[in-house]
């Protein structure tokens, strides 16, 4: 089971699942994604998973859907909001909708006797680091955005639980900043509106959906002022999850939760990626200095040692590749639109 399925982190891993021979069912609630994307998902891989529309906060719903799908092995949980500006604008929103959903899906696992748990976290949970590069043995603290705070407090139920429950297992992967999309150009980033997240912006705007790209502050202790980021190939991301999912299924994990960083180990700057984007496809994007904006931290990129050493994953694809999927999605979208 694979909730946020239709999502953009969420449709790459179903993509994956499938590739490597497993059945996958999707909730998802469609609040940031669209049906289309299933289609999308059978002309890569040849097989239309189900989907079931519900809302996860909706307890009664949540526990039906488990109730009739009893013969779940392991449940991959990507559903919540994700906006790092959005949630400081509206934090009990997403207090509400992440924690809720989680907590019933926790809920009906235990029910219905499932014991096998990824979760989809965050590099937020280690707020501002004290050291870099963050290793998992970095203290977890109070993140600068509800949305951080909610991943933060989300590991820390799940932690509670594999202490009580000796049966049930869980892994979370820790992202750092998923960017690009799937080689044939048909599943990509898609997001609702304006976007919070730095490429589909670029895309959007090279494209001509969007005028002008902001830059959200450029006076960071950085060398070029614009927050440090660690980029990560979405499908790379997509495979962790599949060697996550075998990890629990072979019962090899070495603890009942288990926590592992997925990036890259290099650290790159906003206008870098612009800089690198501008290279790529060879032409100039229009771009502005705006004020900062708020729950940004200066700098956050990983140690990707332990997760290579206990899950034998390494990242695999460069900024560039990141890149040239990610444009080569946004053209395809929109020549399809026209």
């Amino acid at each position: 089971m694979v909730t946020g399925g239709c999502g953009y982190i969420g449709s790459h891993t179903v993509v994956a699942l499938i590739e490597n021979g497993f059945e996958v069912l999707i909730l998802d609630d469609l609040s940031n994604s669209n049906k289309e994307v299933l289609d999308r998902i059978k002309t890569i891989t040849g097989t239309r998973p189900k989907l079931l529309e519900v809302d996860l906060k909706n307890s009664f719903l949540c526990d039906n859907m488990f109730c009739y799908n009893k013969n779940i092995e392991a449940v991959i949980h990507f559903a919540a909001h994700k906006a790092v500006s959005e949630s400081v604008e509206k934090p009990l929103m997403y207090y509400h909708n992440n924690l809720y959903a989680l907590i019933n899906v926790l809920v009906a696992m235990e029910k219905y006797n499932i014991n096998n748990f990824i979760f989809s976290s965050s590099a937020t949970v280690y707020g501002n680091p004290e050291i870099l590069p963050i290793t998992e043995q970095n203290k977890t603290q109070r993140p600068f955005s509800p949305y951080g705070n909610t991943k933060k407090v989300a590991e820390e139920i799940i932690a509670d639980i594999t202490n009580s429950n000796k049966d049930f297992t869980a892994i979370s992967l820790r992202y750092f900043n998923p960017i690009g999309a799937h080689d044939s150009g048909q599943l990509g980033e898609l997001p609702n509106g304006i976007p919070n997240n730095l490429m589909p912006y670029i895309t959007q705007t090279a494209v001509g959906v969007r005028e002008t790209l902001s830059v959200f502050g450029n006076d960071y202790p950085t060398k070029d002022g614009t927050p440090i980021r660690d980029y990560i190939h979405v499908i790379d991301l997509a495979e962790a999850h599949v060697i996550a999912v075998q990890r629990l299924l072979e019962n090899k994990q070495e603890t009942s939760f288990e926590t592992f960083n997925l990036g890259t180990g290099n650290g790159y700057s906003v206008l870098e990626i612009i800089n690198t984007f501008q290279k790529v496809i060879n032409q100039k994007i229009n771009y502005t200095i705006t004020e900062r904006r708020p729950g940004d931290v200066p700098i956050l990129y990983s140690d990707i040692a332990f997760a290579k050493e206990k899950l034998g994953w390494v990242a695999k694809r460069n900024l560039e590749n990141m890149i040239s999927t990610a444009w080569k999605w946004e053209q395809n979208y929109r020549q399809e639109q026209n």
